[in-house]
């Protein structure tokens, strides 16, 4: 039997603790994260989620370990793919989701990087000052020009499609335009809660529009509740106030006389003195 190294075994346990520390835990990418980027992300995560990277045969052994203590843990396997790191918390998945993606942060290309979207130039004016950076510049694919002593970009160009290969040059110069078109950070691959397996599909959502529209569906179920009487501890006393305000509606176009109605027909009763008054004379 090979030997296997005694850290291996303690690594193994202090992920299956961290594992089995925390309501939600989940599978993070950290591949192509510079070391100072990752520190800051962590940074912005403390006391809110403990972050542990390790490789990834050691991160599936702890999985296998969990479930031991915590059924379905073990399906976060699937989502373990490339540089992978382990994500506990006890903040809701949705709002971890949130939070890793704020922590993402825009960088400089290199060249050679894939365009996630396109990288576009805009019209106006640059820093640079009149001279070989505008040829630099038009070489590169950016439509320059000198105007008014003062190099410029003449339109707005998408200079790499998304989907293509950003040239080397094509980097340099949008470096040197502090266009930082890489985005680079953590992505939540997915998280467990309580059984359950969360993807980014289920988990980016923008929270402001749903909350707006869980608004919208409380006030149609409660303007629902209240037109078909359905009474409950939410609806009871705005029930009671319309039965009230009906019953008085009621009572004065029935001409009934009680301590509520009184003010109300005497004013009715002189109002319609008044107009026949002015009819008659």
């Amino acid at each position: 039997m090979a030997h296997v190294a005694e850290w291996k075994f303690d690594e193994v346990k202090e992920i299956t603790d961290l594992l089995t520390s925390k309501k939600v835990v989940g599978i993070v990418g950290i591949g192509g994260i510079p070391a100072p980027q990752m520190q800051h992300m962590r940074s912005n995560l403390h006391g809110v989620a403990a972050i542990r990277s390790a490789k990834n045969k050691l991160i599936f052994r702890a999985l296998d370990e969990a479930e031991k203590k915590i059924k379905g843990i073990s399906d976060l396997k699937d989502s373990i793919d490339g540089q992978t790191g382990i994500i506990a918390t006890d903040m809701n998945p949705f709002k971890l989701f949130s939070e890793i993606k704020s922590t993402r942060t825009m960088a400089p290309a290199k060249g050679g990087e894939t365009a996630t979207h396109d990288i576009e130039v805009k019209e106006g004016e640059t820093p640079f000052k009149p001279g070989p950076i505008v040829g630099e510049l038009q070489k590169a694919g950016i439509p320059a020009a000198i105007q008014g002593g003062k190099v410029v970009i003449k339109e707005d160009k998408v200079i790499v499609p998304a989907g293509e290969k950003i040239p080397v040059d094509v980097a340099q110069m949008l470096a040197r335009l502090e266009i930082f078109p890489i985005e680079i950070g953590m992505n939540l691959h997915a998280v467990f809660e309580e059984g359950s397996i969360f993807k980014p599909d289920v988990l980016d959502i923008n929270i402001e529009e749903f909350m707006g529209r869980m608004r919208k569906a409380s006030n149609n179920a409660f303007n629902l509740a209240i037109e078909t009487g359905w009474f409950n501890e939410l609806t009871i006393k705005p029930l009671i106030m319309k039965a009230y305000n009906n019953a008085i509606v009621i009572a004065l176009e029935k001409g009934i006389v009680n301590k509520e109605t009184i003010k109300n027909l005497l004013s009715k009763a002189q109002a319609n003195m008044l107009a026949l008054k002015n009819i008659t004379s």
